[in-house]
């Protein structure tokens, strides 16, 4: 018989056989085609040899159990290959079928991480135990690779959950839950505290069950929990999923979650062989299809790149940030003190008055209340990360910081001052950190002696939420102070990504680009509501109008007189931008300047929440006047970034494709579906030089902007992409 390569086979003297999932090549165990071929091996060898054994465990000899599909082959997959993937999908689902109904009972010994194809392979067994170990995650997130599972997940979950609980707690957001939350879900059965405990409670589970070789559905008169659409009451039920499905996705472009509403609501209407073949035909068309490559690339290539170090200079031993000193007790501040305590870093939250460091320190009080009566966290670690901030007034409460932060007002003498004031009671190489979103960094530098030392970290708004941090090197940074601020953002669960010094860096300036796109459109007279529609439906989380109200109006016109200044101070020419006569229009006549004072391009109630389009808008410019087609609405604001991305290259100012993809997704909402601004335009139809034929037409129509850069039009001459 064949070896198997993959999996270990042990059979005891009860005739219980052990199968370890151990891939010698491989730091983790993935559905490649060794393993293809070692399940298929196994499961031959299982049914040849059923009369001598009693039950089989499945478990793996890596820190995980099953890390899933093997990426690497479906990310190229193509249309033409539909028939092969279905054939050796089909293989794999076989095998997976013969093992849960073998006769015996198998049991899923699950001791880490079991996620997409891991998760799916111990479906397929009788009785699923899990460790209760940290870091084990179990759950099924193909979705947010724009894939669906294609390993039978979606058919077990439903026949296991019920249609509802499949998709609203496994399929349609790819939860990643904790072991407790599975069992609690129903998809493991039971919980072990180690590791080492798995294999005997397996075993003891498989000598009390010896008819326990049965899966719920192979058992007549099997009814789906919940009920079906042949249920009168479901039925009654139906329309709302698909409803609710468009009301989240809002017509961007997102095939996955529509293929795992209908596979699992069409699976569930015929039998379970039928329903495995529905699930595979609307898998193939999710894994040769554009968008899941494009997530795929994102979510896991780039953000594995970022994470593992992609843009972290090489030589420099790991840091881990032992006190951090945040000056300025604000939102940001306040929020910066309290993710560096979760972490387990002490921290120094400084402000003006001693009141005004407490109020800061206040913003982590109310989060942690909020966790604890939502069962997140107990008193006890609530009280010790709250103990680890400590408000002050005073510099000398500096002593012993070995990383500062720096989160005041943005103005350039207010940080200088700010810096001046603590950085002789900081540890000598202490990290001199400023969370600024626009000023240059090398001209804050001016303002400490250490100008080596002196970085830009910029955090997200709610900083507890958001997981991006822009870290940005100034002319004089030292690579030893990016390692160290590299790995503090890893140390607070964060992503960095990593780029260099220009007026906005990356983020700030990419996305005002987008907004300007929108309000530009009102001014030609665009209806209001089709350019809101037209961003919701290009992918972005917010509309560009509601978005700006969020911002506030002021904010662009502060930021254009900055630009402007320094542009012309450097010799440069300022080119104006449509947007900017709407923008002085709204504040100089209206008196509209967004949700923060009650009016915008939206009206407000007392609380502060939208209750619409400000009917004056229409008005105001004349809306409906203008006929721009609505692809052309969502395009300029998606070319828009994407343009202004590649001068950011241009200048020096990104350095790697992983750090502008995962940046834009992260920090500034660009679409999902696209994979990030640049894998965006690499898929763009017609490659790059459909890219740059696009662009122009958009320049004739919208202005010379969207003229695309001589090094866009070089690369697409070649016939290069982004690498």
């Amino acid at each position: 018989m064949t070896e198997a390569k993959t999996i270990r086979w042990e059979q005891d003297s009860d005739g219980i056989v052990v199968l370890t999932l151990d891939d010698p090549k491989q730091s983790a165990n993935t559905m490649n085609a060794d393993f293809r071929e070692s399940l298929g091996v196994v499961v031959d060898r299982l049914e040849a040899e059923k009369d001598s054994i009693t039950g089989v465990v499945l478990t793996s000899a890596k820190k995980t159990f099953f890390a899933g599909g093997d990426l690497n082959d479906l990310i190229k997959a193509k249309p033409e290959n539909a028939a092969e993937i279905t054939e050796s999908s089909g293989l794999m689902k076989g095998q997976m079928r013969r093992l849960e109904q073998l006769g015996k009972p198998v049991v899923a010994a699950i001791n880490g991480a079991a996620l997409g194809g891991g998760l799916e392979i111990a479906l397929a067994t009788h009785h699923r135990i899990a460790a209760d170990v940290k870091g084990s995650q179990i759950g099924l997130p193909e979705v947010t690779l724009g894939l669906l599972p294609g390993g039978g997940g979606v058919v077990r979950t439903v026949r296991l959950l019920g249609i509802q609980s499949a998709l609203l707690n496994v399929l349609l957001q790819g939860q990643r839950h904790r072991p407790a939350k599975a069992l609690e879900l129903g998809l493991v059965h039971e919980l072990v505290g180690t590791v080492e405990e798995l294999v005997p409670a397996a075993k003891a589970w498989i000598k009390a069950n010896p008819e326990g070789g049965v899966q719920p559905w192979d058992v007549k008169g099997f009814k789906i929990p919940g009920g079906t659409p042949s249920n009168p009451s479901f039925a009654a039920n139906l329309p709302a999923f698909p409803a609710n499905l468009r009301k989240q996705i809002k017509g961007a472009n997102m095939p996955a979650p529509r293929a795992i509403l209908a596979a699992a609501i069409e699976g569930s209407t015929v039998d379970f062989d039928t329903a495995i073949t529905v699930e595979t035909r609307y898998f193939i068309s999710l894994a040769t299809g554009q968008v899941s490559k494009n997530m795929t690339k994102a979510f896991f290539f780039d953000l594995q790149s970022i994470n593992s170090g992609g843009s972290r200079p090489d030589g420099f031993e790991k840091y881990t940030a032992k006190k951090v000193g945040v000056v300025g007790a604000g939102m940001m501040g306040a929020a910066i003190a309290y993710v560096s305590a979760k972490a387990g870093i002490d921290v120094v939250l400084k402000d003006v008055t001693l009141e005004g460091a407490e109020k800061g320190k206040g913003y982590a009080v109310k989060l942690e209340e909020k966790a604890l009566s939502r069962g997140k966290t107990t008193q006890e670690k609530s009280d010790a990360l709250l103990a680890k901030i400590k408000p002050t007034d005073k510099a000398e409460d500096f002593a012993g910081v070995d990383f500062v932060i720096e989160a005041v007002f943005e103005s350039v003498e207010l940080k200088h001052k700010v810096f001046q004031e603590i950085e002789g009671f900081v540890n000598p190489d202490a990290v001199l950190g400023s969370n600024t979103s626009t000023l240059p960094i090398t001209s804050l530098a001016e303002g400490v002696q250490r100008t080596e030392d002196f970085i830009g970290i910029h955090f997200f708004s709610p900083v507890d939420k958001m997981p991006l941090v822009e870290i940005i090197c100034g002319e004089k940074t030292s690579p030893a102070t990016l390692a160290k601020v590299f790995d503090y953002t890893l140390q607070i669960k964060k992503t960095p990504i990593v780029v260099n010094d220009s007026r906005g860096f990356f983020t700030s300036r990419v996305i005002g680009t987008f907004i300007n796109e929108a309000v530009a459109a009102l001014g030609e007279g665009v209806e209001p509501a089709s350019i809101e529609q037209a961003g919701a439906q290009a992918g972005y989380p917010a509309p560009p109008l509601q978005l700006m109200d969020e911002l506030t109006l002021t904010l662009p016109r502060k930021i254009r007189k900055e630009t402007r200044e320094a542009i012309e101070a450097a010799g440069g020419t300022w080119t104006p931008h449509a947007s900017e006569a709407v923008i002085d229009k709204m504040l100089d006549e209206h008196d509209r300047k967004g949700r923060s004072t009650g009016s915008g391009f939206y009206d407000y109630d007392e609380a502060g929440k939208r209750t619409g389009l400000w009917p004056g808008l229409r008005d105001a410019f004349k809306s409906g006047s203008a006929e721009v087609p609505f692809e052309d609405l969502k395009e300029r604001m998606l070319f828009a970034e994407a343009l202004e991305t590649v001068k950011c290259f241009d200048e020096g100012v990104l350095t790697t494709v992983a750090d502008a993809n995962i940046g834009s997704i992260f920090g500034i909402g660009f679409p999902a579906w696209t994979g990030g601004v640049i894998q965006y335009i690499n898929q763009y139809e017609g490659g790059l030089q459909g890219f740059v034929d696009r662009s122009r037409q958009l320049a004739e129509r919208y202005g010379d902007h969207f003229t695309p850069p001589a090094s866009l039009v070089e690369k697409a001459a070649k016939g290069e992409i982004y690498e």
